[in-house]
């Protein structure tokens, strides 16, 4: 018996993107990805540069982390009550201010990174804001039949964006600096903000929600509690990432290992977006969705084992080569989990729950960085990466073993709440 997901087909997928406010989504979406990946590497080369500290890159995540923690769950609770396509594009006009004042201290040549960390505060204040209005937003353009396949091409347009980004922020970088890269950075999420007035929403369940802020938390948390498919595939991503994650090592790597500049940065940081794509596009035109707990499991254990061949590689190429698998098994883990998730979720809980979730993100993103960071510090950057790719193996073990009727899970539409 075929699904909806198991029927798709490079037809189905443009036929997804013809459903009214799609094309406009996603092209707001690309425009907000470009202006952040761009950013990342910016900001990242600029600090490592003032400093030559490997813990000031730990400051990077975790002054952006720090504002996701406090608001991430109000903002969950307010998507839940008001309409979230307004809430987005709020978020992503003050993710330009921010673009504009990191402009300003570059061309008026600011000494020192404490004007930077403070902006990053700010923008870490949107971006909570941000995260769980994208994820709950899109199963209200498309309907419940098509969304595997609708979050399949999502995510590989977005890695397109996520492949072009660094290369374009180490190129405007080498061309005109922070001044001109910041600039692209406005422009991009002006765009995105504007792009969503187009944004057809079709398929909103009644808001929520009665009761004090605090007793919708509970709710929430509760869910979640007692949705073990959500719980295990939140707390998977945490902990893989945050014990695993490399990303906040690159420019050190690109530094001192590699022995490459801004644009060979680039290209390390659209590496795994490489993978990410081309394994998207092979999603989009053939979505999962059979043996998806295992797989799933699969898929974090080969992102563990590249991190460690990237880790003790000292050539350029066989390092690109690892963080290509690396993303091509990422794209498989993104997918699934935030598929099951999605179909877990009904639709007056989703800002909460996806709040959770990007607060998990978040966590693994952010204290990510922050972990890596320190841990370079202290044990090098090619100790601090072997570490982190070990830690993820042992987190996909001990998961496989606590959540059995996660890595069990044969269909997507078998994660789906009772009636």
């Amino acid at each position: 018996m075929s699904s909806p997901a198991s029927s798709s087909s490079p037809t189905a997928a443009g036929g997804v993107l013809r459903h009214p406010g799609m094309r406009a989504f996603m092209a707001a979406r690309v425009a907000a990805v470009l202006a952040t990946q761009v950013q990342a590497v910016v900001v990242a080369w600029q600090v490592y540069d003032l400093t030559r500290e490997p813990l000031a890159l730990a400051y990077v995540g975790l002054a952006q982390f720090i504002p996701m923690l406090c608001l991430l769950l109000p903002a969950g609770d307010l998507m839940d009550r008001f309409a979230r396509r307004p809430i987005l594009a709020a978020a992503w006009v003050v993710s330009a201010l921010c673009s504009a004042l990191l402009w300003w201290l570059s061309g008026h040549g600011v000494a020192g990174v404490s004007s930077i960390y403070g902006v990053l505060v700010l923008y870490g204040g949107a971006r909570a804001f941000a995260g769980p209005a994208l994820q709950s937003l899109l199963p209200q353009i498309v309907p419940r039949e098509q969304l595997a396949q609708a979050m399949a091409v999502n995510s590989m347009l977005m890695r397109s964006a996520t492949i072009t980004g660094p290369f374009l922020g180490g190129l405007l970088y080498a061309l005109g600096g922070g001044e001109l890269t910041y600039l692209v950075c406005l422009g991009c999420f002006l765009l995105g903000a504007v792009l969503l007035r187009y944004v057809t929403v079709a398929h909103a369940a009644p808001r929520a929600v009665g009761g004090t802020i605090w007793t919708r938390f509970a709710e929430g948390i509760g869910f979640i509690r007692s949705r073990p498919v959500i719980l295990g595939c939140i707390s998977l991503d945490l902990f893989a990432v945050l014990l695993g994650g490399v990303v906040a090592l690159l420019p050190i790597y690109a530094h001192e290992v590699l022995h490459v500049g801004p644009q060979g940065l680039g290209a390390l940081r659209s590496a795994m977006a490489v993978g990410e794509v081309g394994m998207g596009l092979y999603l989009s035109a053939r979505p999962l969705n059979r043996r998806v707990g295992a797989t799933m499991f699969g898929a974090v254990a080969v992102f563990g084992v590249a991190n460690l061949v990237f880790a003790l590689s000292h050539w350029f190429w066989l390092s690109f080569a690892a963080l290509l698998v690396a993303g091509m098994a990422d794209m498989v883990s993104v997918y699934i989990r935030g598929a099951l998730v999605q179909f877990s979720t009904p639709d007056a809980m989703r800002g909460r729950v996806q709040a959770v979730n990007m607060l998990f993100i978040g966590s693994s993103n952010e204290v990510g960085e922050f972990r890596a960071g320190t841990s370079a510090a202290w044990l090098g950057p090619v100790g601090a990466a072997v570490a982190g790719g070990l830690c993820t193996l042992g987190v996909v073990g001990t998961w496989a073993t606590a959540f059995g009727g996660l890595r069990r899970l044969d269909r997507f539409e078998e994660a789906s709440p009772p009636p």
